[in-house]
């Protein structure tokens, strides 16, 4: 497919009947793109976006017109009335034409525009417009508050690790969380003294902390933080921070960390983490490879979570 930011062009060599053809990806705005067509009584043309469940952006609502043009010598145009906001969804977009097609010919695809649903509940927004714009000021917006903390710019609060202190903006930290919030709004020990103490929190793994809230957080330091920015999460009441150490935790369960991630998620509340560590020990039958693990484990864990593994292992038997 030959494709320009807003037009794409597929030609496709003469379609016997009964013979179906589907495009290589091609990108316009934010999704990678496939056509399709299909002769038997009708010729239909499809168009759909690649489905994938990991796409942030949601599926696509289009705007576009569609053509089919006949190459010579049997020349014409079919033009389809036009799609307007129409969202894409797994099922894309089906064009059943009558007209009898032969020889070679062209699919043009013209979007006239596309938007992302807004995930807090306001009108779509357009990707050749608003999105573009709103993309280069969270940019620049998460850039200065990464320097406010960095810079030590203004900062009004001293937050007291395990093993050191480092100063924040209790404005930004109440934004963030509704137990700081609490915590500033009323006459309380950590309103009086501009300080929170997190003695349960090495200084380094505070740090990764303030680099969630303020947007600055690298990959290799949330691996290294994961289980203190769990605790922390769950403390101070920061759902999407406690999901995104769900998720990651769920990725990588090994026979050295199984059982420490099962009793994380028992203490926690994260039934998917719990569910995934309990099939690693009893489907895979791990358990029987971890005779010195499961002995400790036996005889410190809480014992509810104990019987859960023990009657997951008879379920198994």
């Amino acid at each position: 497919v030959e494709a320009a930011p807003r037009l794409a062009q597929w030609r496709v060599d003469a379609l016997p009947c009964y013979t179906y053809r589907k495009s290589l990806p091609f990108r316009i705005g934010l999704w990678n793109w496939y056509l399709s067509v299909e002769r038997n009584k009708q010729t239909c043309v499809k168009l759909f976006a690649e489905n994938s469940n990991s796409t942030k952006n949601g599926p696509p609502i289009a705007s576009f017109v569609t053509k089919l043009l006949s190459l010579p010598p049997n020349q014409q145009t079919i033009v389809h009335p036009g799609i307007f906001d129409k969202q894409l969804k797994h099922d894309g977009f089906v064009w059943a034409i009558d007209s009898t097609v032969t020889g070679r010919f062209v699919i043009e695809i013209e979007f006239l525009d596309l938007k992302v649903t807004d995930p807090s509940g306001g009108e779509p927004a357009s990707i050749w417009a608003s999105h573009q714009i709103k993309h280069s000021s969270d940019n620049i917006a998460l850039s200065a508050l990464s320097r406010m903390l960095h810079e030590d710019i203004l900062t009004d609060i001293t937050i007291n690790a395990a093993d050191g202190s480092v100063r924040a903006h209790r404005a930004i930290l109440a934004s963030r969380s509704p137990v700081f919030r609490s915590m500033f709004s009323h006459d309380l020990r950590e309103k009086e003294l501009s300080t929170v103490d997190i003695s349960d929190m090495s200084l380094e793994a505070c740090h990764a902390f303030l680099h969630y809230i303020y947007g600055d957080l690298r990959s290799e330091e949330f691996l290294a933080n994961r289980l203190a920015l769990l605790r922390a999460a769950d403390k101070y009441d920061m759902a999407d921070l406690k999901e995104a150490c769900h998720e990651s935790l769920l990725e990588d369960i090994d026979t050295g960390n199984v059982l420490e991630r099962l009793q994380t998620a028992h203490l926690y509340r994260l039934p998917r983490l719990k569910g995934g560590c309990l099939r690693f020990l009893v489907d895979f039958r791990k358990v029987y490879e971890m005779h010195d693990d499961i002995n400790v484990f036996l005889q410190t864990a809480e014992r509810d979570l104990v019987a859960e593994v023990f009657h997951g292992v008879l379920a198994a038997w």
